[in-house]
């Protein structure tokens, strides 16, 4: 009999691409198509050897099979009425399926799922998470909405009951608009942070609130959530009524029962339950990715790996791409790429920058509104003060916002061309010197744009 075939329309997304991965490990025919196909998913998925259409063409489900269309089409979110592909769906009376449902429904059941939910963080401390357990032995799967170094794939089916899941708040589909999240049904739960975001979903912070509130309904009695101490709508959200067994984490003063010491003389400790455990040689930069690494422990705790081992499994963590990775480093030179589109994960990057500089270096941004959210001005008013660190930065296609055109001069610039984004940034940059690109998407190429024309100009 014939492998059943499924054929995910945004299939280069990196949930739905790691999906797709975790399909083909279940012995499922997968195809694929979407609207951008770029690296790193289609590089993944290519050497998966499942196949890519290019665009949400109808005929893409209808020449599947023979002409009989696929056993299942998942759909990802970013479709929705209207689209002549999903027309084309609903017409043909072929199964259908959103992919966190897919998910949970032929990868998720009978497993003991932890779950990483916030604003920001999640794609560190999932990808923490999982090596932490991969570290101890116990062979975890996970689907990650990055690709973590050490594994160098964004989705594994995993040898054990354990699965590590990236949970996001975005919404399901265009025929379901509860929060990914709410399908998983998580035994360990991971709250990092909470802040507004998503705003061509949700209406207002406490819409937000109201669908972490409905995760916390299905994670059962005998689960854990570790919360983030510190941030206080995830306080409001806990309020709203928990049913499992909590624990919190947090910086020193924060009185969680885990805790991050920091200091500028000597080696972060973590501290459980007024014990000391010192970490000695993290290479984990920047407090907002310490205090990931914290959650990660306590969370690799509740399925029984010991906080000392889970800090030496970190020791060996290699980042994830996108997330302040260093690209390259031409003449002194260091280009990142970060994935920050969110005021408080752009403060956060560039703290992290500015912390780990050497002497008299420089740290320059450029940041693309991409999301819909940035797209919309929602965080207008905000980016300059989250761009304040930076020596200067330069914001590519700023719609017509008051609150970034008032505040943009010498040090924060409008620009509607990478070229001459590029071109400022050759005469301006120095030895030592940081530059930093900050994008959820492809930027135009601008990555390997800039460090071409810098290579070419120390040539």
């Amino acid at each position: 009999m014939p492998a059943q075939h499924i054929h995910i329309v945004g299939i280069c997304g990196t949930f739905m691409g790691g999906l797709a991965q975790l399909a083909q490990s279940q012995g499922y025919f997968v195809s694929g198509c979407d609207e951008n196909i770029y690296p790193p998913m289609s590089d993944q998925l290519r050497q998966a050897g499942i196949e890519l259409m290019e665009g949400y063409k109808p005929e893409h489900i209808s020449h599947c099979n023979n002409g009989s269309g696929p056993d299942c089409v998942v759909v990802g979110n970013a479709l929705s009425r209207g689209n002549a592909l999903i027309e084309a769906l609903l017409d043909s009376g072929l199964p259908y399926s959103s992919g966190p449902q897919w998910l949970a429904e032929h990868v998720l059941r009978d497993r003991w799922v932890l779950a990483v939910a916030g604003t920001h963080g999640k794609t560190t401390t999932s990808s923490m998470l999982a090596w932490i357990l991969a570290q101890a032995g116990l062979q975890p799967g996970f689907l990650i909405g990055g690709v973590p170094n050490n594994f160098g794939v964004s989705a594994r089916l995993g040898e054990s009951p354990f699965f590590v899941i990236e949970a996001d708040e975005y919404d399901t589909a265009f025929f379901d608009k509860r929060s990914k999240f709410i399908h998983y049904h998580p035994r360990t739960l991971i709250l990092n942070n909470l802040e507004y975001d998503h705003a061509d979903i949700f209406s207002d912070l406490d819409a937000i609130k109201r669908q972490f509130h409905f995760l916390l309904r299905t994670v059962p009695p005998s689960g854990r959530v570790i919360s983030n101490a510190e941030d206080v709508n995830l306080v409001d959200v806990l309020a709203q009524g928990c049913w499992s067994e909590t624990e919190t984490f947090g910086g020193i003063a924060s009185g969680a029962l885990w805790q991050l010491e920091l200091s500028a003389d000597s080696e972060p400790t973590v501290r459980l339950d007024s014990t000391d455990l010192p970490v000695g040689g993290w290479p984990i930069v920047g407090e907002h990715n310490m205090l990931n690494a914290l959650a990660a422990i306590a969370a690799a705790r509740h399925v029984g790996v010991k906080p000392d081992d889970a800090i030496r499994a970190l020791h060996n963590f290699a980042g994830i791409k996108r997330r302040l990775e260093l690209l390259d480093s031409v003449n002194g030179v260091s280009i990142y790429d970060d994935f920050a589109h969110h005021p408080t994960a752009i403060a956060a990057t560039l703290a992290a920058l500015n912390e780990t500089k050497s002497e008299g270096a420089r740290v320059f941004a450029v940041l693309e509104l991409r999301s819909n959210t940035m797209r919309m001005g929602v965080h207008d008013a905000l980016l300059p003060s989250a761009l304040a660190a930076a020596d200067c930065a330069w914001v590519y296609q700023a719609q017509d916002s008051s609150a970034l055109h008032n505040a943009a001069q010498e040090d924060l610039i409008l620009n509607q061309s990478l070229e001459e984004i590029i071109d400022d940034i050759r005469q301006r940059v120095r030895g030592k010197d940081r530059v930093v690109i900050m994008s959820n998407g492809g930027f135009g190429g601008l990555r390997a744009k800039l460090v071409q024309a810098l290579q070419h100009d120390s040539g």
